[in-house]
């Protein structure tokens, strides 16, 4: 202010004639403050006047703006840059289909509106009638040294940036008209090439200030900054929001809290919002990441023909409020999908299914909405066909009430009639116009409500510069996020930037470096970095490193206080099952009962069951129920064809594998791990069949599901297959495909094993053998005989009736919490085992 008032005076300016630009728009409110607090205490005439009458503190875009009163509001045209993704995407897709390059706008026009925009602040400081003439200079320079032919793509970019971005008008053009009596440009730590521009055409009526001025000599060094090495980015975030409460503590107000990280900055804000401290966030949010963003891009992933069936009941899930779409029905159409396996909502089938009653009921209200928005058609009718998807579907109410909904609707022209500025735009396919929306959704900027008076301040560390911080905490100071020498913006070489005017890495790494040498000068400063990240050691970044070469450093203590915390332990429950009476009973749930009673309370009588993952990559589960479903198959062909050569027997299983895929909509993509093994499994098994039949055992039945009563409780389980052995016995078969090791340890602790023992209770033969078939992946196919298996059939129901009679008398019911049983238990987050006493 000094220096702006000086200048002022050596010219004979009066106050209110004079124009001074700021670099950025936080600094208006500031500059007229400290303009008033400099010409406070004068006692001669002309500063009590400057202390009445004030500059117009103005930014660039917000000069131009006031001047829209007098020469009306700035109007794009053609194909003027709009820095709007919604359009300039749009604009670039015409732009290269005109130049040729119509086959790869996909991928090509967002690339052309980031070459584009980074040269707009450069285009927008030539004198507009200077524009066109300036590209043409520059546009055989260009692409001088991308003469290779492997580069032809790369200047044909560059050159349809160039004459775009020089035949465009910008708002600011109107400046070059203002022709203010005095001029003052504060420059901030890089030089704007509007202002500079606009200091040229003032000549002498114009002055350049550095706002970046080295505390005076008389003033005592600040004291070194606080440093913090965090072990990760969680204990980062915790480190970051213990120093800023820690200031305002110490009555420190405001808080500067850098935003070098964006996600750990929410992280830090979280924490901090949570103790009611007031902030105020100067970076604003990615329009991306809003609730409402998000509603409209599940909207959209709901709509293709191959949609999975997990994205349409997301989108369902925030549907809620729509006629069709309630919270019940979805829930129960939810539960039947997962029980059914419909993976792509596609494969939902038409005609009526019992078991997907509730989910057809439901498909009916969402296909309608989805037949809808299945054809091409034009920007402007994909606008209006979205809109009332989103009102069909309840959302549309819920985004106009919501600050960020409304920016939603605003960037994407959904209101009524907005559309029409899109009229010119060409026909676009569901994939075309969802890549679209999301793009500029993630262009888009969300500003929430912010309030007044704030004790901490979120904000990049270049627009801390005359901000009046009481103290600076700069988390993110690592190597990636603080580099020393920044990436340039734009796809240009060096020397096309030097062509161009745009800022080197040199200058980039000036400005970096003067920024934190600013940030240092504050009286309270901490600087925190973490020292890995993803498993993977991180540097700090070269400024803090600097800092520890030059200084014996002593790392700050953990501003964190310790709480003293009681020790709660959990005791082990011991619920009783007696209020939950089991009337049915299988292997695996009783399986469940001799391994942990309160995993058979929790997951058989509670029936708290994890719901089956649709997107789950295949398993080894998988692979089991594929092989007994294609055996089931085979032996049923095997048996009506009674084919005994190996050829005709590998077409057979050939088929019947072909037939189970599709049964179990398996694709092919999924299936290929297995497929890769799946011809060793066959050889081997084909050639056991073979030494089977040959001692005269006979296929009977597969995949039977058998019931037997005991007493009020029903025993029911699904046997794999029944052979009947040349003395006419029964032969009970379960396939394993597990290492030989295991089930052979199945076998030798045979009254440890569930399985053969409770499938042989289901069948009323004492004369019954029993077999696990072990269907070797790398090994061949062997069979391990369980002996004496009507024994241990007779031994295991006297068990199941003991142990059931006890669940009725209100047996506890304890966690065991032992063995291998606990490793993969669906029941350990109930059961708390590490949380125990």
């Amino acid at each position: 202010m000094a220096g702006l008032k000086k200048a002022l005076r050596d010219r004979h300016v009066h106050p209110a004639n004079a124009v001074v630009l700021l670099p950025y728009a936080q600094l208006m409110q500031r500059a007229r403050k400290a303009w008033a607090a400099h010409g406070a205490g004068a006692q001669d005439g002309q500063h009590a006047e400057t202390a009445v009458f004030v500059p117009r503190f103005e930014t660039t875009m917000n000069w131009a703006s006031s001047l829209g009163g007098r020469l009306g509001p700035f109007v794009p045209t053609g194909t003027d840059l709009q820095m709007d993704v919604a359009v300039d995407t749009l604009t670039a897709a015409s732009l290269l289909h005109k130049a040729g390059l119509g086959n790869q706008q996909d991928v090509l026009a967002s690339r052309l509106v980031e070459a584009a925009w980074s040269l707009a602040r450069v285009a927008a400081a030539v004198p507009p009638g200077d524009r066109v003439a300036w590209g043409e200079r520059l546009a055989p320079l260009l692409s001088a040294d991308l003469e290779s032919p492997a580069l032809a793509r790369e200047a044909a970019l560059g050159r349809i940036a160039l004459a775009w971005a020089a035949t465009s008008s910008y708002p600011t053009d109107r400046l070059f008209e203002a022709r203010p009596v005095f001029l003052a440009v504060l420059e901030g730590f890089q030089q704007e090439p509007l202002g500079t521009a606009l200091q040229v055409c003032s000549a002498d009526a114009a002055v350049s200030i550095a706002l970046d001025a080295a505390m005076p000599g008389d003033r005592p060094a600040p004291p070194r900054p606080a440093m913090h090495r965090a072990l990760d980015a969680e204990d980062e975030a915790g480190r970051a929001a213990a120093c800023v409460l820690a200031h305002l503590a110490q009555g420190r107000s405001p808080v500067a809290l850098i935003a070098q990280d964006r996600l750990l900055t929410r992280r830090v804000g979280a924490m901090l919002g949570e103790r009611g401290v007031a902030m105020r966030d100067e970076t604003g949010w990615k329009l991306s990441t809003t609730r409402a963003a998000a509603t409209v891009m599940g909207l959209l992933r709901a709509m293709p023909w191959d949609a999975p069936a997990d994205a349409v009941l997301d989108w369902l899930k925030n549907a809620v409020s729509a006629p069709g779409f309630a919270p019940a029905a979805v829930d129960a159409a939810e539960t039947e999908l997962r029980e059914y396996g419909v993976r792509l909502w596609r494969d939902l089938p038409q005609a009526p299914v019992p078991a997907l009653e509730r989910a057809q009921l439901v498909a009916r209200a969402v296909d309608a909405v989805r037949s809808a928005l299945a054809r091409a058609r034009p920007l402007p009718v994909w606008l209006r066909d979205l809109r009332g998807a989103l009102q069909s579907s309840g959302q549309w109410d819920a985004l106009a009430l919501d600050g960020a909904g409304q920016v939603v609707q605003s960037v994407l022209r959904l209101h009524e009639g907005a559309e029409a500025e899109f009229e010119s735009a060409p026909t676009m396919t569901l994939v075309a116009f969802t890549s679209w929306v999301h793009q500029a959704l993630e262009a888009g900027t969300f500003t929430p409500v912010q309030p007044n008076e704030a004790q901490v301040v979120i904000l990049p560390l270049a627009q801390l510069l005359g901000r009046p911080m009481q103290a600076v905490v700069l988390p993110g100071c690592d190597e990636i996020r603080l580099p020393v020498s920044p990436e340039p913006s734009g796809p240009w070489t060096p020397a096309q930037r030097e062509l161009l005017g745009l800022p080197s890495r040199q200058s980039l790494a000036k400005a970096q470096r003067q920024a934190w040498a600013y940030a240092l000068r504050h009286a309270h400063v901490d600087v925190l970095w973490r020292a890995s990240e993803a498993g993977e050691r991180l540097v700090p970044s070269g400024f803090v490193q600097e800092i520890l070469l030059d200084h014996v450093i002593t790392f700050a203590p953990d501003p964190r206080l310790p709480r003293a915390v009681p020790a709660r332990p959990t005791p082990r429950p011991l619920p009783t099952g007696d209020a939950l009476p089991v009337t049915r009973l299988s292997a695996s749930a009783y399986e469940d009962l001799r391994r942990c009673p309160y995993r058979f309370f929790a997951l058989r009588q509670l029936r708290l069951q994890a719901p089956d993952e649709l997107e789950s990559e295949l398993g080894k589960r998988d692979f089991g129920n594929w092989l007994h479903s294609l055996l089931k198959i085979f032996h049923d062909i095997l048996k009506t064809a009674a084919a005994q050569d190996i050829p005709a027997r590998v077409a057979m299983i050939n088929i019947a594998a072909e037939r189970a895929t599709q049964e179990l909509a398996l694709s092919e993509s999924e299936f290929l791990p297995f497929a890769a093994i799946w011809p060793r499994v066959r050889e081997g098994y084909l050639a056991w069949l073979a030494e089977h039949e040959a001692t005269g055992a006979v296929f009977d039945v597969g995949e039977a599901s058998l019931s037997m009563p005991l007493g009020r409780l029903t025993l029911i389980g699904k046997i794999d297959r029944m052979d009947r052995q040349s003395d006419g016995h029964a032969l009970l078969i379960d396939y394993k495909t597990e290492p030989r090791s295991t089930t052979a340890e199945r076998i030798k602790s045979g009254q440890e094993d569930t399985q053969l023992a409770f499938y042989a209770a289901l069948i009323e033969d004492d004369t019954l053998a029993a077999a696990y078939v072990n269907l070797g992946e790398k090994e061949p196919t062997k069979t391990y005989t369980q002996p004496d298996i009507v024994g241990l059939r007779d031994e295991l129901i006297e068990g199941i009736r003991d142990d059931m009679e006890r669940l009725e008398q209100g047996a506890a019911l304890p966690a065991l919490g032992e063995g291998k049983a606990c490793d993969y238990c669906a029941a350990r987050g109930l059961c708390r085992k590490d949380f125990w006493k």
